[in-house]
């Protein structure tokens, strides 16, 4: 018996240990923002599928597309600390190797307030990594700062 609860003790151990699902996808959506915060645009491109989409609703309501190769080269001329995106995970749902995550921010440039707005992350689990296939954003100024 003792030898029994040894075991179950080590295995329970050993589960709890293991990064969940929902784990893995925040730290996807992370490394996003800490390879932003750090110009790193290696780290930035890692995160996303080879044929990601990336879009912005404007303020006038149209929805803009950026490249994906645009976007990286917008952080390539930025220094460490430049860009700070502050999320909050909000909803993330998950369906097999589909993922949706809703995230509010604020973003900051050289350490002052910019912009906020809302991410809207659809991932795919590509090799047992997930990826950001699809994102698009809000951005506005009036967030009550």
């Amino acid at each position: 018996m003792e030898k029994f609860l040894i075991v179950a003790l080590f295995l329970s151990s050993f589960c709890f240990a293991q990064k969940t699902e929902n784990d893995a996808i925040k730290e996807s959506i992370e490394n996003l923002f800490t390879g932003m915060k750090n110009a790193d645009t290696v780290m930035i491109k890692s995160v996303f599928a080879d044929n990601a989409i990336l879009q912005t609703i404007t303020k006038s309501d149209a929805v803009k597309t950026e490249k994906l190769q645009d976007f990286l080269s917008s952080f390539s001329k930025l220094s460490k600390n430049d860009a700070d995106e502050k999320i909050k995970f909000e909803a993330i749902h998950v369906d097999g190797n589909l993922a949706s995550v809703f995230t509010p921010y604020e973003f900051y440039y050289k350490g002052k307030f910019s912009h906020c707005g809302a991410n809207s992350f659809q991932l795919v689990k590509q090799n047992n990594v997930w990826k950001i296939q699809y994102l698009i954003d809000t951005r506005r100024t009036n967030c009550n700062k």
